[in-house]
């Protein structure tokens, strides 16, 4: 049984034997795909470290956090949507909340770059601040994406009222955990952002312990990983912070969206 003459993208009819040319052809150049990816790969895997990540992928980390910085704008805001279209975002990641905690104990520290306590504040001085609501799409590094309706005090709000001294005059802070076992490095630009909270209710409700009770960050400026839940202490700093939970395992430091 004779094949049916094939047609090409201009429609011209193709003998089969020009056809099963083309076929080679296609399966020659998909193989020399598969081979030079399979040998990029292995070029990166042997690639020496730096920060955990061969240099090459750090090299684009950096390269994209520069691209990043310099279209950083104070006024620029994330896309907001209606309470209607947001839902209660899947949990995902338990680091530094393994521990019990007990919210009517709970204090947040702040701490000055010298290790000097600058001041404590506890949940229910933060529901005597003004509370916003902030309904935002929520992204991971994972690829997957959900609108959330986050509730809370503005960051930049918070931080002008208590510490207006230490946000002119440093850099960065340095979140981290009650036990310590989660950190988040971030630049004063981002944390004095209009859409920046620190956030105590998830969908008009407040935050469950999965969720980072009693107080989280949110921003739709960073990924899923620099909005760091059930946070402890906010230090100020002058440089970089070191020991970022996913930076330091080879994670882009700046995660900017």
């Amino acid at each position: 049984m004779s094949r049916e003459p094939e047609a090409d993208a201009t429609g011209r009819t193709l003998t089969e034997a020009q056809f099963k040319k083309r076929s080679r052809r296609s399966l020659l150049t998909g193989l020399a795909g598969i081979a030079a990816t399979g040998f990029g790969l292995r070029w990166i895997d042997n690639r020496p470290l730096d920060a955990r990540a061969p240099d090459v992928l750090r090299a684009g980390h950096e390269t994209n956090e520069a691209i990043w910085r310099r279209l950083f704008r104070d006024g620029s805001r994330a896309p907001e949507f209606a309470f209607s279209e947001s839902s209660m975002m899947r949990v995902n990641g338990r680091h530094g909340l393994d521990d019990e905690i007990d919210v009517d104990t709970w204090e947040m520290s702040i701490v000055g770059v010298d290790g000097e306590l600058l001041g404590t504040h506890t949940l229910a001085d933060l529901r005597d601040l003004p509370q916003q609501e902030l309904i935002v799409e929520h992204k991971c590094v994972e690829g997957w994406s959900h609108v959330v309706a986050w509730g809370g005090v503005s960051m930049a709000d918070f931080m002008t009222r208590f510490y207006p001294d230490q946000v002119e005059a440093h850099g960065f802070v340095d979140i981290t955990t009650p036990d310590s076992e989660y950190r988040v490095g971030l630049e004063m630009d981002a944390i004095m952002h209009a859409q920046t909270l620190l956030a105590l209710d998830l969908q008009r409700e407040p935050l469950d312990a999965e969720h980072g009770a009693p107080v989280r960050l949110a921003t739709p400026l960073k990924y899923g990983i620099k909005q760091i839940k059930r946070i402890g202490t906010i230090a100020f700093s002058d440089v970089q912070p070191e020991g970022d939970y996913w930076g330091s395992r080879g994670y882009d430091w700046y995660a900017a969206l």
